[in-house]
C-alpha cells in the first residue's frame, strides 16, 4: 500500500496550487494522508480527486476545516497503526507534541506537521514522519512531501523537489 504523506500546505486563495510533482505522485497513492493547515478545504477537494483522504486539523485551519476533520486520528493499514496530529501546542518541540498526543495509543507510525521541517526517525518503536512543506518551505532549500510503503515492512522517504515541478 503506498501512502502519500503531506502537511502545512497553506493555500487558502485560488492563484496558488499544489505542486504537480505532488499530484503525480497522489495518482498512483491508495491513501493520501494531510497533517493539517490546510487552511481551506479546497485543498482536500484536490487531493480527494486522486483518492482517499485521511487527515486533522492544524493551528492555522479555520472553523470549517476543523468541523471536516478532528485534532487527532488513528488509521490502520495494512495491520499497521499510523498516528496523525498537526503537533501544535505549547511548551514541547513540535515532535515532543506528536508524541505526546498518542502516548496512551499503541501506533506505528506517528505523521505529523507544523515545523515544516521534514523527518523520518524512530523514537523507540514508533517510526516518526514529517513531510515538511509542498508549498511553504521557510528558510529550508526545497519543499517536500513523503511516501509510506506498508506491506509486510513500513518503507518510509522525504521527496525533495525545488518548487518548479
Amino acid at each position: 500500500m503506498k501512502i502519500v504523506v503531506t502537511a502545512d500546505t497553506h493555500i487558502s486563495n485560488k492563484g496558488k496550487q499544489l505542486p504537480t510533482c505532488l499530484l503525480n505522485e497522489c495518482r498512483t497513492a491508495d491513501l493520501i494522508i494531510h497533517a493539517g493547515d490546510w487552511k481551506s478545504l479546497e485543498v482536500y477537494n484536490t487531493l480527494s480527486s486522486y483518492g482517499e483522504v485521511k487527515g486533522v486539523y492544524g493551528n492555522v485551519d479555520k472553523d470549517a476545516v476543523k468541523e471536516f476533520f478532528p485534532l487527532q486520528q488513528v488509521v490502520e493499514v495494512n495491520g499497521y497503526k499510523i498516528g496523525i496530529v498537526h503537533g501544535h501546542g505549547d511548551k514541547k518541540t513540535t515532535e515532543k507534541q506528536a508524541l505526546a498526543a498518542f502516548y496512551d495509543k499503541e501506533v506505528d507510525v506517528i505523521v505529523f506537521g507544523h515545523s515544516h521541517i521534514p523527518l523520518i526517525r524512530y523514537f523507540k518503536h514508533v517510526l516518526l514522519i514529517n513531510p515538511g512543506s509542498p508549498t511553504d518551505k521557510r528558510k529550508l532549500p526545497y519543499y517536500s512531501y513523503g511516501i509510506l510503503e506498508m506491506e509486510e515492512r513500513i518503507r518510509a522517504e522525504i521527496v525533495f523537489f525545488d518548487g518548479r515541478s
